[in-house]
């Protein structure tokens, strides 16, 4: 991923890591999503992992995901847990903070 500096904001680091759709919009209009595998794929599995792992034995995460579930289906929600895991690793690194498990959970 190198320099996290590189990335003007948290929204563009989530498209860099294909956590968000691309949008294909013109003079303001929105035509939809396309260029789907625009980004860095192995960034995009190894949050979708880390999402999976965090799961794992960590009950306050699976009430997480079941706030998630109740929005969307299943996987959707695994997608926006790993949306949010990558939002939080944007900022641990751009403020060179450690893991706040507590206000990852409540945000």
């Amino acid at each position: 991923m190198g320099d996290i500096r590189r990335f003007d904001s948290v929204q563009k680091f989530a498209s860099y890591s294909r956590l968000i759709k691309c949008k294909a919009e013109s003079a303001g209009k929105t035509y939809g999503t396309q260029g789907n595998k625009i980004g860095n794929a192995h960034l995009k599995w190894a949050f979708s992992e880390a999402a999976v792992l965090y799961l794992r034995g960590n009950p306050d995460a699976q009430k997480l995901l079941q706030r998630f579930q109740k929005r969307m289906g299943k996987a959707k929600a695994l997608s926006a847990l790993a949306h949010k895991l990558g939002h939080a690793v944007y900022f641990m690194l751009k403020h060179e903070k450690v893991f706040d498990e507590q206000r990852f959970l409540t945000s």
